[in-house]
């Protein structure tokens, strides 16, 4: 250990703690700052207090944990320890607690002074998980309102450091240059279509046999891990050069993801035994923090699950994408660690250079209902008051808190409950927080119950959807995580002051009781389809329709996932006695009348309704009353459908998507958000005083929407946008050529490369904070290149076009010195004529 890079740096990044209470430390993979350097500073603690350090895995915290304490010779939980969900190693005596940063988050809300704590580590902070920017935006508060001897020190392998400093602008920054090993690079892209077990299994051959060492390969999930390792094991899916038996000698294949058993993880993460090389299949949880023994080969797929929460529909959406540039950095990293390596990434440079330099950080992305209860508990009511590297989004926010509302942990003025009071102190989602206390009066098996059916959610068992099988499993001790579960039913007992007996648990009640916590989740099944279902919330889903589930009326669904392939995808559900339902939870039961417009009689229609949400339980036509409000009618109906059913031209979609981007770009919180799930949520804001007269669907699908957005927006920001988002953009030869703009992607132009000539640089639009991606094209209106970066571009890549299209096109002009040259849509005889 004493040879690791952090060592060089050690010095000065210990004078920073002494006369700084905020530290930056930024080193690469391998430089030793999750271990060699806690270490150190346990050893010589220029701090005063426990030393809490935060781990975005529980896998690295138990890891990292045990490392250390065997370097101190001493078992874990003495000097080091460890905290993670459902598990402590810690004692009176330690110094150095490694834990999740949830952990943190609940000590801060216990004990805001952090009484007899010196120094809080953020490990691994590009990782950039909810969790940790919660932490770090309260640890801040604190620091600054009643601990300034509190030390900070954020840890990050590839995060730039100007971010951090927007956050911590007195922070002193220390940088670690980290190991030299070289790491060979190689680019073998895979096709669009080509089967990616298949071709990670020939690569990892390939591999195996022209190099020396283990190797590691990077997937995007577990699906494709246990696909390619069956492929391994399978003669038939090797070539007849490279036999099962030839290379099987001597290998040791081994998955790693988060759903491992401890036992399965520590066989992937320990060294080979000796004469033996190892292949590990991993998912972006070997991308930090732990360290693999003998790798010294990297494959990339370059791919990675990610889950994003649709506001819309109130389901998480996960897609496979490509990485950011700074992780496939982090994976290739891994192949040089202890010796020279080499990193083989299944895409191509361009698609490297394409991607962002870092991903989107989860408090973009995902259901804010915990970070909501969360922030209401510490006392913050609103969001912007505290200091984040990226501030949540409103509308992630006011979903939240109509979730939080209708699971009764806030009250109509965004208040904690008394029940809301109580959640955050049982350490589960707020999900499954008010399953339990909703529980609790009702009596002592229906609480045994909701105590067993929230381990059930929280540690979910691969196979049966029906969560019933996994309770039963439970009980007769087939379960593969019993003790586990157990261990977790024992603590959320204790806070509730309650003694747990499993054999007490009632099946019966799951899916009634279920439905306290997942309210939006009752779904309705759809008459005609088996397996099609109606969520409370609006939303589509579906079940397989073999599963015994795909036959009940009502369902509770506990997981679901958009995987991009047709409607939503159950994957635990539990069936639910409405009658039942009524009689314990009648809130979630509302009668009413509804006036709704009628697509097939194509008239006003007025009905008593009983509901479930989206979910018509009972209905009775009855008399249109003479007072009825035909505009709430006709919006209801939007509602319903969405807001593609109106005049959407090409323009107003064009002027919402620079919308979107100026909010992204330029510094306007105040202006609207103009998002299909925004503009779906204010229809009364920006629609209603424009739908004056109409008392159609014909008529209001017939509706400008052009003058409403623009008033929505606002005259003097339709003047900023239109400044500093222009439609089109007038290139060197005097056309305007139309820019083309997209959520989350930079702006795009299509031009003629010879139209560029004499341009030094990209052009930048939002008040030049954003360039524009160019695609240059031939005279043939061919893509030739597509580039962020002109000035690059004339110096580098131009060589290669100009000496390919001056013999398929000679008569255009390929000049030398493309950036002093005048720019032009003629031929060279045009030119010269």
């Amino acid at each position: 250990m004493s040879q690791l890079p952090i060592k060089d740096v050690l010095s000065e990044l210990f004078e920073a703690i002494e006369n700084s209470n905020q530290v930056i430390l930024k080193a690469p993979t391998g430089a030793g700052k999750s271990t060699y350097f806690p270490l150190q500073l346990l050893r010589h603690l220029p701090v005063d207090g426990k030393i809490i350090m935060l781990e975005p895995r529980r896998i690295a915290a138990r890891n990292i944990a045990m490392y250390l304490a065997q370097q101190l010779s001493e078992p874990v939980g003495e000097s080091v320890g460890y905290r993670v969900r459902g598990e402590s190693k810690v004692s009176k005596d330690t110094r150095l607690e490694i834990v999740t940063e949830g952990v943190l988050t609940r000590m801060l809300q216990d004990d805001p002074e952090l009484n007899g704590i010196g120094a809080i580590i953020f490990d691994e902070f590009h990782e950039r998980s909810l969790h940790a920017d919660t932490a770090l935006a309260f640890t801040l508060e604190v620091q600054e309102a009643l601990r300034d001897d509190l030390k900070l020190i954020l840890m990050s392998a590839t995060l730039d450091g100007d971010d951090l400093k927007r956050v911590l602008p007195q922070a002193r920054y220390v940088e670690s240059q980290g190991r030299s090993f070289p790491v060979e690079v190689a680019y073998r892209p895979i096709g669009v279509n080509d089967n990616l077990p298949q071709a990670m299994c020939q690569q990892i051959l390939s591999a195996m046999s022209h190099h020396s060492g283990s190797l590691l390969a990077f997937l995007p999930g577990v699906g494709a891990i246990k696909r390619t390792e069956e492929l391994l094991t399978q003669s038939q899916s090797l070539s007849e050069s490279q036999s099962l038996t030839q290379l099987q000698s001597g290998y040791d294949i081994c998955p790693l993801y988060g759903q491992l058993d401890f036992k399965a993880q520590q066989r992937a993460i320990q060294p080979a035994a000796s004469g033996q090389r190892k292949i590990v299949l991993a998912t972006n949880i070997a991308e930090t923090s732990l360290t693999i023994e003998g790798i010294r080969i990297v494959l990339d797929s370059g791919l990675e699950n990610q889950a994003t929460f649709d506001l819309k529909t109130g389901v998480t959406k996960l897609a496979q994408g490509r990485i950011a540039q700074s992780s496939a950095i982090q994976r290739s990293g891994r192949a040089g660690r202890l010796e020279p390596g080499v990193c083989v990434r299944l895409y191509s440079e361009s698609q490297f250079n394409q991607q962002p330099q870092q991903s989107t950080p989860e408090i973009l992305r995902s259901d804010l209902a915990a970070l909501m209860l969360e922030l209401l508990k510490w006392g913050c009511q609103d969001v912007t008051m505290l200091r984040w590297l990226d501030t949540p989004k409103e509308t992630h926010i006011e979903q939240a808190k109509a979730l939080l509302k209708q699971l009764q942990l806030l009250d109509a003025s965004s208040q904690l409950t008394p029940l809301g009071q109580r959640a955050h102190t049982l350490g589960v989602e707020p999900r499954l927080a008010s399953l339990l206390l909703q529980a609790q009066p009702l009596g002592a098996v229906e609480l045994t119950t909701a105590i067993a059916l929230c381990c059930l959610i929280e540690e979910p068992e691969r196979g049966h959807i029906d969560l019933r099988y996994a309770l039963h499993r439970w009980q007769t001790g087939q379960h593969t995580r019993s003790a586990a579960l157990m261990l977790r039913a024992k603590s959320i007992a204790q806070k509730l002051k309650y003694r747990f007996i499993l054999k007490e648990s009632d099946e019966s009640l799951l899916g009634i009781l279920a439905a306290l916590g997942y309210p939006d989740r009752i779904a309705a099944k759809r008459s005609g389809n088996s397996g099609q279902f109606l969520l409370a919330n609006g939303h589509g889903v579906q079940i397989d329709d073999h599963d015994k589930l795909a036959d009940e009326e009502y369902l509770v669904v506990l997981d679901v996932l958009n995987t991009g392939r047709g409607a939503s995808q159950i994957f635990k559900a539990l069936s639910v006695d409405i009658p039942s339902l009524e009689h314990i939870a009648p809130q979630l039961i509302e009668n009413k009348q509804r006036l709704e417009w009628d697509d097939k009689r194509g008239a006003l229609t007025a009905s008593e309704v009983t509901q479930l949400g989206a979910i018509i339980l009972k209905q009775k036509i009855i008399p249109i009353p003479d007072d009825a409000d035909v505009s709430g009618a006709l919006l209801a109906t939007v509602r319903r459908h969405g807001v593609s059913v109106l005049n959407w031209t090409p323009s107003a979609n064009e002027y919402v998507t620079r919308v979107e981007c100026a909010r992204d770009w330029l510094d306007v919180p105040q202006w609207p958000d103009m998002s299909q799930a925004a503009l779906l949520t204010h229809l009364e804001q920006w629609l209603l005083p424009f739908m004056h007269g109409i008392s159609s669907m014909k008529g209001l699908k017939a509706l400008n929407l052009m003058p409403a957005l623009e008033a929505y927006l606002g005259w003097e920001a339709l003047k900023v946008l239109n400044d500093a988002l222009p439609t089109h953009l007038v290139v060197p030869t005097g056309a305007k050529k139309k820019i083309r703009y997209q959520v989350g992607q930079a702006p795009m132009l299509s031009v003629k490369l010879q139209e560029m000539f004499g341009e030094q640089a990209s052009p930048l639009i939002a008040n030049g904070r954003q360039a524009i991606v160019l695609e240059l094209l031939s005279p043939a209106q061919r893509p030739l290149q597509i580039t962020q970066d002109l000035a690059a571009f004339w110096q580098g890549a131009y060589k290669d076009v100009q000496k390919e299209m001056k013999g398929r096109y000679p008569k255009h002009p390929w000049p030398d010195d493309p950036m002093n040259h005048q720019a032009t849509h003629k031929t060279k005889r045009q030119l010269n004529s």
